[in-house]
């Protein structure tokens, strides 16, 4: 069974994303919409894997040895000004929808196996991530013409 693997992925990128939003919220502090909005995601994504945590313990968390594949990898700074901001979002946009998608490949998996714990944790973490993704898609295309036609 391979859902050790896709649960253990799940429960990283939540963690990387956590992290990643929290540099995105503090290296662009001078946005407030940003680093308020940011602030709420990285709380949420928290609690998703914490959410996730009994699950986790019941399968396990088994890692994807193999290095050329797809893993999570947090900001690991902030980059500076409007460009940097729209560069920031993109990256944390992508870590946002990679949870996305894993969260639906992972839910088919518990429907499979009639895991109502498990799907009640999807439940409950699913809706705030599209939130995650479409928020982040949103700040990123009103940052747009300021960091590609006026900065530079």
């Amino acid at each position: 069974m391979m859902l050790p693997v896709y649960l253990g992925m799940l429960h990283r990128a939540e963690q990387v994303l956590a992290e990643s939003l929290h540099v995105l919220g503090e290296g662009h502090g001078d946005e407030p919409d940003v680093y308020e909005a940011t602030l709420l995601l990285a709380k949420q994504s928290e609690a998703h894997v914490a959410r996730l945590k009994p699950s986790v313990e019941r399968y396990g968390e088994q890692s994807d040895d193999e290095p050329d594949r797809l893993h999570a990898v947090a900001l690991p700074e902030a980059r500076s000004g409007p460009l940097g901001l729209l560069r920031d979002l993109q990256d944390v946009h992508l870590m946002a929808t990679f949870v996305d998608g894993t969260y639906k490949l992972v839910k088919q998996a518990a429907l499979a196996l009639r895991d109502e714990e498990l799907l009640e944790a999807i439940r409950a973490c699913e809706g705030e991530t599209a939130i995650q993704v479409d928020w982040l898609a949103m700040r990123a295309s009103v940052s747009a013409p300021q960091a590609l036609l006026v900065a530079g």
